[in-house]
């Protein structure tokens, strides 16, 4: 069934509830850990039926705001999630308070009652309105992203649709789109402020009636984290900062050296090449036509699941008015469907989010045989792992899609997956800091932020620009808004996904065995556990950075840097 086909009625809330109660008062009455099974299988089938609906509205929405009726079934969702969400943990009160528990963990694993005790912990009917009221604020911030109709070049463009210019050969051209598109945040910057002050603090309140001492500790929860600690999260980011920073400036150095710059401005950064940054060689349709190849030359099994998604409509990749930034992949588990929402613009990022969401997408598809929706996807850091190693284990094909460029491409792709994480790092930190100090002021939050910047990034020169100077740049970050303490998880799934980059180039086989026996685990293990069972070591271990980055930095010394400048 391709997805125009898809079928979308607003859920009957009530009703919900009462099919709801029903099946989780069966489960409490059974007699037997085989009963409990049963009455588990009817609340799972609930579960789907909404959060398919739930996902499909989200969509829809996203993909062109202005449609007034998925607006409003976005409110309608925003409203009704943290209902849902209470008819969940009654499901997992229930759960952890079995009388048959032992028996049911045989069957299920620990990590389903692990899972279930923190969404208990982390849910109260006291709550239920400040959720519906942070749902309210993450979609008003999104909103105004999705507004953004900047004048450039005789053209009206959003944010996705100027991002080839940042890229620009020319580097007034580069600063020039920069600068309109800080102009547009600028813009909104007391929009921005106020809405991040509200979530700040409604966070805040959140934690307090729950009975934390901080958000910190309830996002922890809240993200699934039953293996590790902020602590871990502290030597991790302490790793990046000694080992991974050092070479990110040498980098940007030699960057600056190749495109034949004497001063380095935030606007080069997207620069790479003289002779231009790599392109794929055609538009949407070329490459999803080239990236049916790419996956049927990596294996079999990816080589079918891309032509299914590919014939029933499950991506919509192109930007285009109204639609909302960035990128995302979800699962329609009614239709056993995930779904990849991106916004190409013409650049090498098209090519890279493509495979990203796909290794999402992939992962899901392979995983809906679990029957518990808590198994069908991993916590988040693990999620990406899956995305961010298929950017690497694709690197063999990538001559289809890139042609002559290749070579750059496989540089700069590299090379920007280390440059990544110490802005994740910085991200994460930064969430520390606002949620341990949740009464500062917005001015104080942005004076952190450029503090951050220059540990972390310390070759950023914003050319004097008062926005970015001022510590501005974080509010392009949506994950700081709408999906808090998430972003870490992109840095520790890059140390993970660089050494299945090493595996791979040592034995293409034997690595991809280990990541599709990882995307067949789902979310049945915790993170830590699911590295172990890939064969990977924790980012939390000491010296796990510097072993990984080694492998890099021997990799780079083997490239010349002069087969990328003009002739």
């Amino acid at each position: 069934m391709k997805f125009s086909e898809f079928t979308y009625e607003r859920p009957d809330v009530a009703k919900l509830k009462m099919e709801f109660e029903e099946a989780v008062q069966i489960f409490k009455d059974a007699s037997s850990a085989e009963k409990q099974n049963e009455a588990m299988k009817k609340v799972s089938a609930l579960r789907n039926r909404f959060e398919s609906k739930a996902r499909l509205a989200k969509i829809r929405h996203t993909i062109n705001t202005e449609d007034v009726f998925y607006k409003d079934e976005q409110a309608f969702m925003d409203e009704n999630l943290p209902v849902y969400q209470g008819m969940v943990t009654s499901f997992h009160e229930a759960l952890v308070q079995s009388p048959f528990k032992g028996d049911l963990e045989k069957k299920w694993g620990s990590q389903l009652f692990r899972l279930a005790e923190l969404k208990v912990k982390t849910y109260s009917e006291e709550v239920l309105e400040d959720l519906k009221q942070e749902n309210k604020l993450s979609s008003e911030y999104v909103k105004v992203m999705a507004s953004a109709k900047i004048e450039f070049d005789g053209k009206e463009l959003n944010l996705a649709q100027l991002s080839p210019y940042v890229q620009s050969a020319d580097r007034e051209t580069r600063k020039a789109a920069s600068k309109a598109s800080n102009a547009f945040l600028r813009s909104n910057q007391e929009k921005f402020d106020s809405i991040y002050d509200e979530l700040v603090k409604l966070r805040t309140r959140i934690a307090k009636k729950l009975g934390y001492n901080n958000f910190t500790e309830l996002a922890y929860d809240r993200m699934g984290r039953t293996d590790y600690n902020a602590a871990d999260v502290k030597v991790f980011r302490d790793q990046v900062k000694e080992v991974i920073v050092p070479l990110c400036s040498k980098l940007k150095k030699s960057q600056q050296k190749r495109i034949g710059l004497d001063e380095f401005k935030f606007y080069d950064e997207p620069f790479s090449f003289t002779t231009g940054n790599p392109k794929p060689q055609g538009d949407a349709g070329w490459i999803v036509d080239q990236a049916k190849q790419v996956f049927s030359g990596l294996a079999q099994e990816t080589g079918a699941f891309f032509n299914y998604m590919a014939e029933d409509e499950l991506m919509d990749l192109e930007s285009k008015k109204g639609k909302a930034p960035g990128g995302y992949c979800t699962y329609l588990q009614d239709y056993t469907a995930p779904f990849i929402f991106t916004n190409f613009n013409g650049s090498d990022n098209d090519v890279r989010v493509l495979l990203h969401e796909i290794g999402h997408a992939f992962q899901m598809y392979t995983s809906r045989g679990f029957e518990v929706p808590e198994y069908q996807f991993p916590t988040l850091e693990a999620c990406e792992i899956h995305s961010m190693s298929m950017e690497f284990l694709t690197y063999p094909w990538m001559e289809k899609l890139f042609g002559e460029d290749t070579e750059k491409y496989l540089y700069s792709h590299l090379t920007g997956a280390v440059e990544f994480i110490p802005y994740g790092v910085a991200v994460d930190e930064f969430q520390h800091f606002v949620y341990d100090n949740p009464d500062v002021s917005p001015t104080e939050r942005r004076t952190k932020w450029r503090e951050l910047e220059k540990v972390y990034l310390p070759h950023r020169d914003y050319d004097g620009l008062e926005y970015l100077e001022n510590g501005g740049f974080w509010h392009r970050q949506g994950h700081i808004f709408r999906s808090p303490f998430y972003y870490i998880d992109y840095t520790l799934a890059q140390i993970c996904a660089l050494q299945f980059w090493k595996r791979s180039v040592e034995n293409r086989e034997s690595a991809w065995e280990d990541y599709f026996a990882l995307c067949q685990k789902g979310g049945s293990l915790p993170f830590t556990k699911l590295v172990e069972e890939a064969g990977l070591i924790s980012p939390f271990e000491k010296g796990c950075v510097a072993s990984v980055v080694g492998e890099v930095e021997k990799f780079l010394s083997t490239v010349d840097e002069d087969q990328f400048a003009k002739a």
